[in-house]
C-alpha cells in the first residue's frame, strides 16, 4: 500500500503540474488570482481568530480553508481555460459529451459529412440528444435526417437537439455539459439500456471507419456522401 500511494502521489503532482502550465498559457492571471484567494482566506480568518482570542484554532481552519478555496478557484479557471482552447475545434464535443457523467452514453459522429460536419448523440434518462458542431445551416439538414432515420425505431423516446456554437439558439461548448443535465428525466434505466441497443442496429460511421476521439485533425479527408 505504502509503495502504491508513494507511486500515485508523484502521478498527482504531475498532472497538477501540467494543467497548471496550460491553464497558464490561457490564463496569465491564474497563479496571482490562487495565491491572492488563499492569502485572504488565511488573513481574514486568522485576524478573526485573533479578534476573539483563538487564533491557533482559527489559523489552522483559514489553512485548510484557503486551500480549499485555492482548488476551487484554480479547478474553475483551468476548466475555462480547458473549454477556452477546445472552442472551435472539430470534434471538441464529443471530448465534452465523454465527460458529461455516469447515467449518458455517448457515440460520437454518428453523422458527418465531406465538410466536417457532424454529429454525436447521447443517450440518457432524459432521452436522445443529437449534438451537432459545424455549419449551422448544413446541421439542420443532418438533424433532421438523423431524427427521421431514428423515428423508424425509437419514435416513442423524447430527442433533443443541440447545435454548438455562440450563435443565436446555439449552445456554447462550455455550456453544453450543464445543458445535458438541466434535461428533465423522462426515462427509467432499464429503458435507456433497450434504447441504446436499438440504436446501436441502426449502426453508424463510427463501426465503418476509424474516427479517433476528442478534436479531430483540420486537415481531415471525409469521403463523400451523406
Amino acid at each position: 500500500m505504502a509503495r502504491k500511494e508513494t507511486s500515485e502521489n508523484p502521478g498527482r503532482l504531475k498532472q497538477i503540474a501540467l494543467t497548471y502550465k496550460m491553464t497558464k498559457k490561457v490564463d496569465s492571471k491564474v497563479g496571482l488570482v490562487v495565491a491572492g484567494v488563499g492569502i485572504i482566506t488565511f488573513g481574514v480568518l486568522l485576524a478573526i481568530g485573533f479578534v476573539i482570542d483563538h487564533p491557533i484554532f482559527l489559523g489552522i481552519l483559514g489553512f485548510v480553508l484557503a486551500f480549499l478555496a485555492m482548488a476551487i478557484v484554480f479547478g474553475r479557471r483551468a476548466e475555462r481555460a480547458a473549454f477556452g482552447q477546445m472552442e472551435g475545434q472539430p470534434g471538441a464535443a464529443a471530448a465534452v459529451l465523454e465527460n458529461v457523467g455516469r447515467g449518458w452514453s455517448v457515440t460520437p459522429a454518428v453523422a458527418m459529412n465531406r465538410n466536417q460536419d457532424v454529429i454525436h448523440r447521447a443517450v440518457g434518462k432524459a432521452g436522445i440528444v443529437l449534438v451537432g458542431e459545424g455549419n449551422p445551416n448544413r446541421l439542420k439538414g443532418m438533424l433532421a435526417a438523423e431524427k427521421k432515420r431514428m423515428a423508424r425505431i425509437v419514435s416513442d423516446v423524447p430527442v433533443h437537439d443541440v447545435i454548438v456554437g455562440s450563435g443565436e439558439g446555439q449552445v456554447e461548448i462550455k455550456k453544453l455539459r450543464a445543458t445535458l443535465l438541466k434535461l428533465p428525466r423522462v426515462l427509467p434505466g432499464a429503458q435507456v439500456t433497450v434504447v441504446n441497443d436499438r440504436l446501436r442496429a441502426l449502426g453508424d460511421m463510427m463501426s465503418n471507419m476509424p474516427i479517433p476521439k476528442g478534436p479531430m485533425p483540420k486537415g481531415l479527408r471525409m469521403p463523400k456522401g451523406r
